[in-house]
């Protein structure tokens, strides 16, 4: 079997599965092997069921003695229940509103189920018990868990990863004195026991050994992409427009000393016969998206067109009503294309863009379709750009040659780390807040009081304010993200908002019913919103004075802060209100930094002092910064050690080394001639 063949060859899989699994990100043998599990749960394997204590998590082999009839319950709910004995040991296994789980067992058949026991006075039941495949009794068992989605099972995962494992001897690719210097295992070592550890010990050594290989070759593509832009880089050399004068005349407000700053060093890239590759930083509310008109603005006055990529249709919109606003005295055709653009729109938008007659066009993914194509594209803008994948920045990067690249985001980046993700780019930093921005009152609450959290956020609607009201993202699952929204809406809509005027916004809510709730907050008739973090970036609501945050522990202190930055708009005090279970002193050290700091890049600097190294067990897939193990902030010492190394294998003349800087060279070569990928 071939890491590179195709996964619906793999026995068990067939193609309709393989579709299932496409839509998951996996198309072959690498990509499965890649798809990490999210978490792993400690089980105790018993051999005798009455030893175990009340509420264990236990994986035990048994035989089906019988299976009951269902009985119905005076709450409505039904109750299956299912009879085992474990050698002379009996005990039973039970499901509320799970009437199919039966189905999946037979009398007298023996099974290796899993799950937590309850121990009442020596009966002992089992609550929900799954059965477990392609595993051994050991005396301990460490289970993977995957990220699941599209109905594919955890038990599906574990058995075709297993039987993909038992056909398959994978190669090493790192040096051999890389590996003899850190006492790495090799890597068919660390990807059995990611996916299978027979131990914590084993489990950690794969880990830390996949880390480094990722933050390595990270670091490498980034170092050897920094050499291939500066010889493979020729660039179109812009005049700067008379007009320029003329916009920054008519302008309702004046530039920052840091605005105008970055305008200079733009233009001074753009007059260059070499092309652009820069980063914008600015601390939410900083005005980024003036810098971005106002540059587009020379290269359309060039004769050229100019494209800007927004992650969300909410964002894209906002900034289309912005340039349109800045530049309505010009004669200049701006248009919006994203996924809620009707068809014939479409159809009509992309032959203008062939043609030449737009000049600027604001987009979301929509942009980087295939049959997307400019007659003279000169620059291009990627907002957020940490929420495109690599391969989405890089199919917008060659829609026109030679163009200059602008990638902005209010996401800060602590300088300690700027040079280890951005050491291809150019970064300019606006870090300071256009005169007028409120200074939002940050304060924490624990989860018991939020009563008196919302009767003040009804306060601040009846003086005519609204409000935000956050809830936290449940890691890899649509359905419980859009649960915990919906429970929030009901209760406050119950308990303190039945007269108000309220909706609720989450990410996979169809973009039209988005955009029209989105457009009432905006105008006010909505009073509160509840929202998972799709309101993270951009939009733009002056009369929201509140934004509460609910579980606000599991954000990241950066997230935040962008959050916060959706208040202190407008002309009125702005709240910032972080409900949290408040465990130990460490989660109230991260809350004590947001009251303490307005400054995104202070933030994330102490964010990345004080994060933890994570649970025990667990690791988060990163899919947005292309990363599938790593966490820059998590992993910064790994992050320093391997771009170390990088960049003494770039400088080696060592025939393996020069082996693994051509395999990396050909890959920059495929996917990208501008920003860095991963």
């Amino acid at each position: 079997m071939d890491i590179y063949s195709d996964i619906k060859y793999i026995k068990g899989v067939g193609p309709i599965m393989a579709e299932t699994l496409n839509k998951c990100g996996i198309f072959n043998v690498l990509d499965l092997l890649l798809y990490f599990p999210r978490n792993y749960e400690n089980v105790s394997a018993v051999k005798n069921i009455m030893d175990c204590e009340d509420n264990q998590k236990i994986i035990v082999e048994c035989t089906v003695l019988n299976i009951l009839k269902d009985q119905r319950l005076k709450n409505n709910k039904t109750l299956s229940t299912i009879l085992f004995c474990q050698g002379e040991n009996k005990f039973k296994g039970k499901w509320f509103n799970q009437t199919y789980a039966k189905n999946s067992f037979k009398n007298s058949n023996s099974y290796i189920i899993t799950g937590k026991v309850n121990n009442f006075k020596g009966e002992i039941t089992m609550m929900n018990p799954k059965i477990v495949k392609n595993t051994s009794m050991d005396t301990n068992k460490i289970i993977a868990t995957y990220p699941l989605k599209n109905n594919v099972t955890n038990n599906f995962f574990n058995k075709i990863i297993s039987d993909v494992l038992c056909n398959i001897e994978i190669t090493e690719n790192l040096p051999k004195w890389l590996l003899d210097k850190y006492r790495f295992c090799s890597l068919d070592e660390a990807i059995r026991s990611i996916h299978s550890p027979k131990s914590l010990e084993l489990l950690n050594s794969a880990k830390k050994r996949l880390k480094f290989q990722e933050l390595f070759t990270y670091s490498l593509k980034i170092l050897m992409l920094k050499e291939f832009i500066k010889t493979n880089n020729d660039g179109i050399k812009f005049k700067i427009a008379p007009e320029l004068t003329t916009l920054k005349e008519r302008l309702p407000f004046n530039l920052t000393k840091a605005q105008s700053k970055v305008v200079r060093e733009i233009l001074i890239d753009q007059k260059k016969d070499k092309g652009m590759n820069r980063l914008l930083q600015g601390d939410v509310g900083s005005g980024k998206t003036i810098v971005a008109i106002i540059t587009m603005f020379n290269v359309v006055k060039n004769g050229y067109q100019a494209a800007m990529m927004a992650p969300t249709e909410i964002l894209a919109n906002q900034h289309y009503e912005e340039i349109q606003n800045v530049l309505k005295d010009f004669p200049l055709t701006i248009k919006l294309l994203t996924g809620s653009t009707t068809p014939k729109n479409k159809e009509l938008i992309k032959q203008e863009l062939k043609n030449g007659t737009i000049d600027v066009i604001i987009g979301t993914h929509a942009l980087i379709e295939d049959n997307v194509q400019f007659k003279n594209l000169g620059m291009i803008v990627t907002d957020e750009q940490h929420r495109f994948g690599v391969s989405q920045r890089n199919r917008f990067s060659n829609k026109g040659k030679n163009i200059d690249i602008l990638v902005m985001t209010a996401t800060p980046i602590p300088r300690t780390l700027s040079l280890y993700l951005y050491g291809d780019l150019d970064v300019s930093i606006i870090d300071e807040l256009p005169p007028g921005r409120q200074n939002i009152d940050t304060s924490y609450e624990s989860m018991t009081s939020s009563r008196h959290v919302y009767e003040f956020a009804l306060s601040e609607i009846n003086k005519g304010r609204q409000v935000y009201i956050v809830c936290p993202l449940v890691e890899e699952n649509e359905e419980m993200k859009l649960s915990s929204v919906q429970v929030l809406y009901e209760k406050l809509k119950g308990e303190y908002f039945n007269s108000t005027e309220i909706a609720m916004v989450y990410g996979k809510m169809p973009s039209k019913q988005k955009n029209e709730i989105m457009d009432k907050f905006k105008t006010g008739e909505i009073k509160a919103l509840i929202c998972t973090t799709v309101i993270e970036v951009g939009v733009n609501v002056p009369n929201a004075t509140v934004m509460i945050i609910e579980n606000s522990e599991r954000f990241g202190l950066a997230q935040l802060h962008q959050l916060r930055g959706r208040v202190g708009r407008g002309e009125h005090k702005s709240y910032c209100i972080l409900l949290a279970n408040i465990t130990n002193k460490i989660v109230r050290k991260r809350l004590e930094i947001m009251i303490k700091s307005n400054d995104g890049f202070f933030i994330a600097e102490e964010d990345l002092k004080t994060r933890g190294a994570g649970e025990l067990f667990g690791f988060k897939q990163h899919g947005e910064s292309g990363l599938i193990i790593a966490d820059v902030i998590e992993d910064i010492n790994i992050l320093k050690l391997a771009n170390s190394e990088a960049k003494e294998l770039i400088k080696s003349n060592n025939i393996e080394d020069i082996k693994v800087k051509n395999e990396i060279t050909e890959k920059i070569q495929q996917s990208s001639n501008y920003i860095c990928f991963n």
